[in-house]
């Protein structure tokens, strides 16, 4: 109860200082201070005073404890009595462990030696365990090791650098032995060296390979597209078949199922294995970029050795395999872009086709600036857009090689109108100009039926002569395999203008080289008649194939029929031919001409002032009519009505002209009515001729304005005016328009001035005339005065 005052007592009597601190340390239990104050007081030198503090503190204390035990004396007491007996208890424990302890010990000590082999043999374990642990890794890293050498050797590179990877990642660390892990160290990037060497020898030895097979594959690739084109072509064939069948109301509709469809992809097998692994090992390398920039530079290489034009052969010969090679090259380019990972990108391809589509541009115009023949064009014309096709399937872009072609059609058709002309000149100056007699049936077909020159559906019999001549079916040929060969030019390079482009180049074969080698054999041939009637009978059927051409042109070109059928759409040659054949009958009619002209020269033995009128016809008139039969029955074989009817009609005009010209001639001075007699016998002959050939021709059912008759009209009204009892009719306009209207007043004023027949006699010896002779004198004289009171 006392003891906190007693101990703010000591303090306040105390001095203040370390001795104070001390003191205060152990009353209040905090003994972690003693120490340091302790050693502190020493350390000043001043022991001393902490030693007496410390003896004062004691007797304190006792003073305190023995205030404590009066006050608790006889707790104390008790508490010793328990003491005494815990004292009892405990040496009797005491007794009791010492004799434990001495049966234990004896017990371990037998014991202890063995758990001391067991701690030692605990210590091996874990030696022997750790050991084979690190041998464990060390024989993994070995296996390891071994299997990355075997891939190695076996050329197996891909799973050699994984392992490689995998000692690095996960073993090369944990490997225990310094020795081996640098060794392994140090040999993993020479089997990384010698893996990116031989992976890069591969890829040298597929490069090569590669450029070997190019030409292969791309050959092999136009060879599909030349295919596909096929039957798309026999598709378009069936299909245009099948409309003009619907369209003629012919035959059964035809289906048919295409199921042929063959996969490019799966038949342009190449091996891109090199490359792909090649890439894969780079990039599992750490290697992807130098193997791109490798890749890329080594094809561009190749590339421009492609595209360099061999020294030696002639673009004729090395054009195919030239433009297969860089088809091929390309389509090994789009395969890896497709399928090789990104090891070359979209740019770059771009950039190789650029120099590619650059070069063969600039070839393909140099090579067609020196060519003078149609067919090496068409050639390379051809094998060019099968590449166009095979390279845009591929999505390549070919506009300016079309372009090319394109600026070259009007070079291409100059040169193949060049060829037609010189084939046209070659068969027309080997023709007689003489019926073409065909004996077989196949030649009837070849020469006839194929151009449509039948005149009906009926097989003729054999020998056939044929209304045409052998030039006809040999220029059909020719103009039928211009058109053929025009328009596989303008084919598959782009959109053709049919009327702009097909008919201008049709046209100009027809009309600037058929036309004029036509007209150049009428103009400059020595031609009999019936070579002058056979070419314009040739020129007859020419004008007709202008239809046949035009029909086969859009045929060719898949423009409905209907299109070209429709009026104002033919060829303008058609127009031409038919003065063409106006000009052959114009040459016909001349040499028609002359050859009547050395009949009617007998005309000059004719007795102008006879003194007996003539029962008969003229010599002349005779010779002229036995050869104007045999001109008609010639021209019945050869010509058609219309061209039968022309020559008829020109022969009998020129007779009639002549008879004319004769009495109109400055030789004949004068003549009488009894000659005048015979030129009517002459023309009664004539006209008789004339109405029965009109009829048996069958010239009457063309229903002409003019016939045979009416070409001697002049010739006719003429004598009749000079044979008429009243001639002075002629004066009368109503009785001239209807008797004499083809007659011309000045011919009559001359010709009636050399009609001199004042004989009594000769009148009185015609019995019509006998009775009158003075007034039909005097009526005569009257038309005289009045004629050159006309003129």
């Amino acid at each position: 109860m006392h003891a906190p005052s007693k101990k703010r007592n000591v303090v306040e009597n105390g001095d203040e200082g370390i001795d104070v601190v001390l003191v205060r340390s152990i009353i209040n239990g905090e003994h972690e201070n003693v120490g340091p104050i302790v050693r502190y007081a020493f350390e000043r030198g001043k022991p001393e005073a902490l030693l007496h503090q410390l003896v004062n503190l004691v007797g304190k204390k006792e003073v305190e404890i023995e205030e404590l035990c009066r006050l608790h004396y006889e707790e104390f007491i008790l508490a010793v009595d328990e003491l005494r007996d815990v004292l009892v208890d405990a040496d009797e424990l005491k007794s009791s462990l010492s004799n434990q302890n001495f049966q234990l010990q004896e017990v371990a000590s037998t014991l202890l030696p063995k758990f001391d082999e067991l701690l030692e043999l605990y210590s091996i374990k874990k030696n022997v365990t750790k050991a084979i642990e690190t041998l464990e890794v060390c024989l993994q890293l070995s296996k390891l090791c071994l299997t990355c050498n075997m891939h190695v050797s076996n050329n197996r590179f891909y799973p050699a650098v994984r392992i490689l990877d995998l000692i690095e990642k996960d073993y090369i660390q944990k490997t225990p032995f310094q020795a081996l892990r640098k060794a392994i160290e140090k040999q993993i990037p020479v089997i990384k060296l010698h893996i990116e060497k031989k992976v890069c020898s591969e890829f040298d030895d597929w490069l090569v390979h590669i450029r070997s097979m190019a030409v292969e594959i791309g050959q092999l690739a136009i060879g599909h597209a030349s295919s596909a084109r096929q039957r798309e072509d026999e598709k378009r064939a069936r299909r245009e078949e099948a409309e003009k069948q619907s369209r003629f109301g012919v035959g059964d509709p035809v289906y048919t199922l295409d199921v042929e469809h063959v996969d490019e992809d799966s038949v342009l097998e190449f091996d891109l294995a090199p490359v792909y692994r090649a890439h894969h090992i780079h990039s599992c390398l750490s290697l992807e970029d130098k193997f791109r920039k490798n890749y890329y530079k080594n094809r561009l290489m190749q590339l421009n050795l492609d595209l360099q034009m061999p020294p030696v052969q002639s673009f004729l010969e090395s054009h195919r395999p030239f433009f297969a090679q860089i088809a091929g090259f390309f389509i090994v380019e789009n395969r890896v872009l497709q399928t090789a990972g990104g090891l070359v990108s979209e740019s770059q391809v771009e950039t190789l086709w650029n120099t590619a589509i650059s070069k063969m541009t600039s070839v393909l115009e140099d090579q067609f600036s020196r060519m003078d023949t149609a067919n090496h064009l068409l050639l390379i014309k051809d094998f060019v857009t099968l590449v166009a096709d095979t390279l845009m399937h591929h999505g390549y872009g070919l506009t300016p090689l079309l372009e090319v072609l394109d600026n070259n059609r009007d070079k291409y058709h100059e040169l193949l109108l060049s060829e037609c002309r010189k084939q046209i000149g070659d068969t027309l100056a080997s023709d007689t100009f003489e019926q073409m007699v065909i004996k077989k049936e196949y030649e009837y077909n070849m020469n006839v039926v194929s151009f449509h020159l039948q005149s009906s559906d009926t097989l003729p019999d054999f020998p056939y002569i044929a209304p045409f001549s052998s030039s006809v079916p040999d220029i059909c040929r020719v103009v039928r395999s211009f058109i053929e060969d025009s328009v596989n030019y303008l084919s598959y390079g782009g959109p053709v203008n049919f009327d702009d482009v097909l008919k201008k180049y049709l046209n100009k074969l027809m009309i600037d080289d058929l036309n004029k080698a036509l007209l150049k054999v009428i103009h400059t041939g020595n031609l009999d008649v019936s070579q002058a009637m056979q070419i314009a009978a040739n020129i007859a059927v020419l004008e007709c194939t202008c239809d046949l051409f035009l029909c086969q042109t859009a045929q060719l070109c898949s423009v409905p029929l209907h299109l070209v059928e429709r009026p104002h759409v033919g060829l303008t040659a058609k127009a031409v031919f038919k003065a063409s054949q106006n000009a052959a009958y114009d040459a016909l009619l001349n040499v028609v001409d002359s050859k009547l002209d050395e009949y009617l020269a007998l005309m000059n033995n004719i007795e102008w002032t006879a003194d007996k009128a003539p029962e008969h016809a003229n010599d002349y008139i005779q010779e002229t009519v036995i050869y104007l039969d045999s001109l008609i029955s010639t021209a019945q074989q050869i010509l058609p009505l219309d061209g039968i009817y022309k020559v008829g009609v020109g022969a009998l005009n020129h007779i009639s002209d002549s008879i004319m010209a004769a009495l109109l001639s400055d030789r004949l001075k004068r003549f009488n009515l009894n000659s005048v007699i015979g030129i009517d016998n002459d023309l009664k002959m004539l006209e008789s001729f004339a109405d029965e050939r009109f009829q048996s021709t069958g010239l009457s059912d063309l229903r002409k304005d003019c016939s045979f008759r009416d070409c001697l009209i002049e010739s006719r009204q003429l004598v009749n005016l000079v044979l008429s009892n009243q001639p002075e009719n002629f004066k009368n306009p109503v009785m001239r328009e209807k008797s004499y209207g083809a007659l011309d007043y000045k011919k009559v004023a001359i010709i009636s001035e050399k009609f001199k027949d004042s004989s009594e006699k000769l009148f009185g010896s015609l019995s019509n005339w006998s009775t009158e002779p003075k007034s039909r004198k005097k009526s005569m004289d009257m038309l005289k005065r009045k004629l050159k009171e006309f003129s």
